[in-house]
């Protein structure tokens, strides 16, 4: 009644397009990305880090941006302390991009690494290319 040899047949050629893109990457890794972030801007700062930890702001950046807009805009809140205990102005002008002014070459860079596309230029101004 039934013709197994089809099916069977059938079967393995669906398993074989399903893991298609496991086996064929495997071993294949993207290299990693390394951010230029030495700017002018940042050489004549005494304090050359971020605001949190570096493993913290690379996983975790959107969510803190996210939670300084809700606390800005809903709550009227202005400033953010830091986890070493630092009282900051929550502003991505007077704070990020100080150092990370050069869009092209940092947000740019890692947000088409990552295949992401934020939505902070609706809002906010591209900031200006250093001069070097």
């Amino acid at each position: 009644m039934f013709d197994a040899r089809k099916v069977i047949i059938g079967i393995v050629i669906f398993l074989v397009l399903l893991t298609f893109p496991f086996w064929y990457g495997k071993g294949k890794a993207v290299p990693a990305l390394q951010l230029k972030i030495e700017t002018p801007e940042i050489a004549r700062l005494a304090e050359k880090k971020c605001l949190e930890p570096t493993a913290y702001m690379r996983a975790s950046h959107m969510e803190l941006i996210d939670s300084w807009r809700e606390a800005v805009v809903r709550d009227g809140q202005r400033y953010y302390v830091t986890s070493s205990g630092k009282k900051v102005a929550m502003s991505l002008s007077q704070n990020c991009l100080g150092c990370h002014s050069n869009k092209e070459q940092f947000c740019d860079a890692c947000h088409n690494y990552a295949a992401v596309k934020p939505n902070c230029w609706g809002c906010h101004n591209v900031p200006k290319e250093a001069k070097r």
